[in-house]
């Protein structure tokens, strides 16, 4: 696999960057390949959001676009969903950078046997409705499609904001 940077800049007075990684894995050995996608805008106050309802958001935005692409929807585990949403607070909070360490351990954690696995992640800031841009992005890029459209039937979504309003979404994908 290839390391893809994809940039792409948008007039305004304040940048605001999102990012998003795509890693496929068919077995527990694989090592994570990355590729970010930069999207420059204005910004806004930083706001309350509502944690679940994002989540819920980017399930159902995720399941349509599936659906519309004759692909059979997603079902949301619980146990997948913990593990993401750790790992989308450790990235808020600073304890892990911005990506996929410890994908493999995350995975494993879900006890679920799987013949296959990938991760997609974002964050934004300063957006009306986050969980759209980042699924939007997401959608635009190679291998995070490659990802939502894969041969996968099990979903977990995590959401998190940080003190300075950055949210940082999780979405892993197992084919059980």
């Amino acid at each position: 696999m290839l390391k893809q940077i994809i940039y792409s800049v948008a007039l305004g007075t304040v940048a605001l960057s999102s990012g998003a990684i795509a890693t496929p894995v068919t077995n527990p050995a694989f090592t994570p390949m990355f590729s970010d996608v930069s999207n420059n805008t204005v910004k806004i106050a930083a706001y309350s959001i509502d944690t679940a309802a994002l989540e819920q958001s980017i399930f159902n935005q995720i399941n349509k676009y599936r659906i519309s692409q004759g692909l059979p929807a997603l079902t949301r585990n619980s146990a997948i969903d913990n593990q993401v949403k750790i790992h989308s607070q450790n990235m808020a909070n600073g304890t892990v950078p911005f990506g996929h360490n410890g994908f493999s351990e995350r995975l494993n954690a879900t006890r679920i046997s799987y013949r296959s696995a990938a991760e997609n992640v974002a964050y934004n800031q300063g957006y009306s409705d986050p969980a759209t841009i980042a699924v939007q992005g997401w959608l635009r890029s190679p291998g995070h499609l490659a990802n939502i459209r894969g041969n996968y039937n099990l979903t977990g979504i995590g959401v998190a904001k940080n003190s300075q309003g950055a949210i940082y979404f999780t979405q892993m994908f197992i084919r059980s």
